[in-house]
């Protein structure tokens, strides 16, 4: 029995590498079908865009330590520049990115198919923010990607890129879905997108080329990478660039919901973890004159822990769920205020575009008048309001430097600049905590440790009696701007 065993396991081990070289060869295979199909089904909607250019251009706003990947020969008479796009609708609207297509000169943009056609291509729009744009081609038989959604993408899947990177036409790389959600690539730029991040090779060319999925259906619009030949490559979700290319073809502009605040993530900013020990949220730095915040319940000072239900924790969680809904729509802010839970209710308004001015009001004209009892405030901020009468002039005198609170040379509003309250800072000390907690001249404060701040003297008595070894969280108005500083000794 025992001899019959053993060459039972004699056998197997003789059949096993076989086998297993078998499987390996069939896994291979089929992989081979796969790609294959990914590329015959994606690669005749995708076009190669030539675009003409004034010479003498230089690029701006690439961001730091990323860079745009577009490519072009040596200035002519025009300066040709060279980038991908997909075909998204059977009546040709062409999906790329804007940089592929910016400051280029009318009538010099040409689209050449994988069938040998080479068309004429318009700008139908453009979204600086995404750098998306979308052109229109005519033509028959216009072959239309297959969009797939971006949301069910997971990390580790395939993904491919197809493009013309250094004027190689159909280029098809392969790699994985390396990271989804990736914002803010550019320090400080407040980015309206997240994108997906690949190590499928992407090199200059590429630009406005789709990445694609295992079915051959697009996931995202190749946009920049991270140096050269580093395997980082960043592809804007298709499901973004579907809802930004409709909007363009609808419209020919995108309209974006936003709240008009300045927030920043409690565990992103050393002041607010440190006065917000235990709490994780979104902080409201400042709240913009005429935005939609400015007129609601929402104040600088609190702390969003959710939208509409949503957990928010970081300021970019909190953009992409406002970014999400609809102009004009009403979102539901779960927040914590002077350690008490609340919810405010705001109606989004329209992000302003960054070309013109975020009000149309108009604002008065004010005469400048100096204050000579009021030293430090900067010029203007004391002018007589409308209806006001203008104060006759008054002689100059010496007075002594008054005393200050924690470096905050104060005096009462007295009615001036459209108030009945609140204690004006005429001047802050510098080096001291006033200076340190970031008070300028001219901000008023009108609240502090959660009480009403009606003058100078009071904001001096709730100080006295508040624990300053924590920190005082007092509201401040500044420029029609409502803010907050933290005041600790």
């Amino acid at each position: 029995m025992r001899c019959l065993t053993l060459a039972f396991l004699v056998l197997a081990m003789n059949t096993l590498p076989a086998q297993t070289s078998a499987v390996s060869d069939s896994l291979a295979k089929s992989l081979n079908g796969a790609f294959s199909s990914v590329y015959e089904k994606v690669a005749p909607s995708v076009v190669i865009i030539e675009v003409g250019k004034a010479p003498g251009r230089q690029l701006s706003g690439l961001p730091e330590g990323l860079q745009f990947f577009w490519q072009g020969p040596a200035p002519k008479s025009l300066e040709s520049e060279q980038g991908s796009g997909i075909i998204i609708s059977s009546q040709g609207h062409v999906l790329t990115n804007f940089h592929v297509v910016d400051e280029a000169v009318a009538g010099q943009i040409k689209v050449s198919l994988k069938d040998g056609r080479k068309l004429d291509a318009e700008i139908v729009g453009i979204d600086p923010s995404t750098d998306l744009a979308v052109l229109k081609i005519e033509g028959q038989d216009l072959p239309a990607a297959d969009l797939g959604d971006s949301d069910t993408v997971k990390v580790g899947q395939f993904a491919f890129a197809l493009g013309a990177p250094f004027d190689l036409p159909y280029t098809f790389t392969v790699g994985i879905v390396s990271a989804k959600g990736r914002g803010d690539l550019e320090a400080g730029s407040g980015s309206v997108a997240e994108y997906i991040q690949t190590d499928a090779s992407i090199n200059p060319g590429n630009s406005g080329g789709p990445l694609c999925d295992i079915d051959g259906k697009v996931i995202g619009i190749n946009t920049m990478i991270a140096g050269m030949n580093r395997g980082l490559g960043f592809a804007l979700p298709i499901n973004t660039a579907k809802d930004v290319a409709t909007q363009l073809i609808t419209t020919g502009r995108v309209a974006r919901s936003w709240l008009g605040i300045v927030i920043t993530g409690v565990d992103e900013d050393d002041r607010a973890k440190a006065y917000f020990p235990n709490l994780s949220g979104v902080l409201v730095d400042e709240i913009g004159p005429n935005t939609p915040a400015y007129g609601s319940d929402l104040r600088a000072g609190d702390v969003i822990t959710k939208v509409d239900g949503v957990p928010v924790t970081k300021a970019r969680e909190l953009r992409r769920e406002i970014l999400n809904k609809k102009v004009g729509q009403e979102v539901k802010l779960d927040l914590v205020r002077g350690g008490q839970e609340m919810v405010v209710a705001v109606k989004t308004g329209e992000q302003p575009s960054r070309m013109i001015q975020a009000s149309n009001r108009v604002s008065p004209q004010i005469t400048v008048l100096p204050d000579p009892a009021l030293p430090g405030i900067p010029p203007g901020v004391l002018a007589p309001q409308p209806g006001e009468q203008t104060p006759a002039p008054r002689k100059k005198e010496i007075k002594p430097q008054p005393e200050n609170l924690h470096g905050m040379v104060l005096s009462d509003t007295g009615g001036r600049l459209g108030r009945s309250g609140g204690a004006l800072v005429k001047d802050v000390v510098e080096e001291s905590s006033a200076a340190t907690a970031g008070l300028l001249p001219g901000d008023i404060i009108t609240e502090a440790a959660g009480k009403p701040v009606h003058s100078a003297g009071e904001l001096s008595s709730i100080l006295g009696q508040s624990d300053m070894s924590r920190g005082v969280m007092m509201m401040v108005e500044r420029r029609n701007q409502q803010t907050f500083v933290i005041l600790k000794p």
